[in-house]
């Protein structure tokens, strides 16, 4: 808290000197100025609320880059170098940039699980903002970004930079939720921004100086930017979902300027091609991912209610067609087979497994159409069949038939029996138990097939 109020009062005292020339000098604009910077660095680091410690590094990395633009952009005002100060200082600022917008989304929400998608939607509003931005911003400054190759360079980079820093910073409070450090952060952004796209446009006019009032906005967004860590972040560290209508929205956004572009080549720069097309290309690329994804979850779906030994539906898909089931005129068989143990004893699991697989496949060419078989688990089988309760029994006995010759594995034959309970499907909640009792009643007295 010490170190906050510290900067604060540092801020006010040089926003107070803008107004009292007379005492401005090296020590405000050289000194003053850039010990803010470094108080912002340390009220990063220094903040206690933000668990992912890779943020912290990063932000306070991107504003040691521009405490280095500041000094080589200050040093040469009061000193002379030989030493290009001003190509130094450019780049000390634009490394500001990648740095502080890769911390962006770790410190929004550290807590919170990014998944693939969500990345790619992010970077999606992020290009979609972009592409609006630097058509309606940065046309008009193209005519003046200079003429040597350098001064030109910089002069488009930092604010296009300033554009993707927005549309990020605002992508990833949209993305990963509303909090009190992510509006702080945004705010911090949007005046370090605005700071320095009124910075180009006064000196586009020539009306800038050194010194002035406009110098401490980047301060201002710098230091509102260290206090959001020490906001308290979204608790929730589930994944969070984007609101479709955003990318959509980038999509449209993108789309439309590139018609516009082809209808009216000369009126946009040509670089808004490259956030347009981006997002046209992520886009695709994310719903490529998402239908992948969406299979993916189909065939996970189908595997979980699938027995893995025999490719039978297994319990859970029998137990949720029951639901449906209940208000139809049919029975429920419940098979059990009579003999099977000793075959995992004598010739082992494998064979075990083997003869399952050919008993799941005798039963399922025996059954008539639309019965659906399933392992319930070990040596158990269920079937729901729909049809007269007469014509169940006909089914039982041609199931209990098809086990009626033995079973050859590795030339070996084993014989084995089922016992099977016929439970009426009369629509009360108990079919199952029914079944089962049906079962082990036949089981008991040698029945072979039991109804109940």
């Amino acid at each position: 808290m010490l170190l906050r109020a510290i900067s604060a009062a540092l801020l006010g005292l040089h926003l107070a000197l803008s107004f009292l020339p007379a005492f401005k000098g090296m020590w405000s604009e050289l000194y003053l100025y850039n010990a803010i910077a470094a108080c912002a660095i340390l009220t990063v680091l220094t903040a206690p609320r933000v668990k992912e410690s890779l943020a912290n590094a990063l932000t306070a990395i991107a504003i040691g880059f521009w405490l280095i633009g500041s000094l080589f952009s200050s040093i040469p005002s009061y000193f002379s170098f030989a030493f290009p100060t001003q190509t130094l200082s450019n780049i000390g600022y634009l490394l500001f940039y990648p740095c502080a917008i890769l911390a962006l989304p770790r410190m929004i929400s550290p807590n919170r699980k990014f998944t693939l998608l969500q990345l790619f939607d992010t970077a999606i509003i992020a290009l979609g903002l972009g592409t609006l931005s630097t058509a309606v911003f940065l046309k008009p400054l193209l005519p003046h970004t200079g003429t040597g190759l350098s001064q030109a360079f910089f002069a488009l980079m930092n604010p296009i930079a300033d554009v993707v820093f927005i549309s990020i910073a605002l992508a990833s409070v949209i993305a990963y939720g509303v909090s009190k450090r992510s509006v702080t952060f945004a705010c911090g952004v949007l005046i370090f921004s605005i700071t320095d796209f009124l910075y180009l446009g006064m000196h586009i006019s020539g009306t800038y100086t050194f010194g002035s009032l406009i110098d401490d906005g980047w301060l201002i967004g710098m230091l509102v930017i260290a206090h959001s860590f020490w906001f308290q972040g979204p608790e929730s560290s589930e994944d969070g979902s984007i609101n479709p209508i955003f990318i959509a929205i980038s999509v449209f956004l993108s789309a439309t300027f590139l018609g516009l572009i082809a209808l009216r080549p000369e009126y946009f720069p040509a670089f808004i091609l490259i956030p347009a097309i981006s997002t046209l290309i992520l886009a695709f690329i994310r719903m490529t991912i998402a239908l992948k994804a969406s299979r993916n979850i189909g065939v996970e779906r189908i595997l979980a209610r699938t027995d893995e030994l025999t490719g039978l539906p297994n319990r859970r898909k029998l137990v949720s067609e029951i639901e449906s089931f209940m208000g139809k005129d049919g029975s429920f068989l419940l098979l059990d087979l009579d003999g099977f143990k000793p075959v995992n004893d004598l010739h082992g699991h494998a064979t075990g497994d083997k003869v399952l697989q050919q008993v799941a496949a005798r039963f399922s060419r025996s059954l008539p159409y639309g019965a659906l078989l399933a392992r319930l688990g070990g040596d158990e089988f269920g079937v729901l069949y729909e049809g007269s309760y007469e014509s169940a029994m006909d089914v039982a006995l041609a199931l209990r038939a098809t086990l009626s010759y033995p079973f050859t594995i590795e030339n070996v034959d084993i014989h084995i029996g089922v016992s099977i309970g016929v439970a009426a499907n009369n629509g009360a909640p108990d079919l199952l138990r029914r079944a089962d009792d049906a079962m082990y009643r036949a089981k008991r007295e040698g029945l072979g097939v039991c109804r109940l």
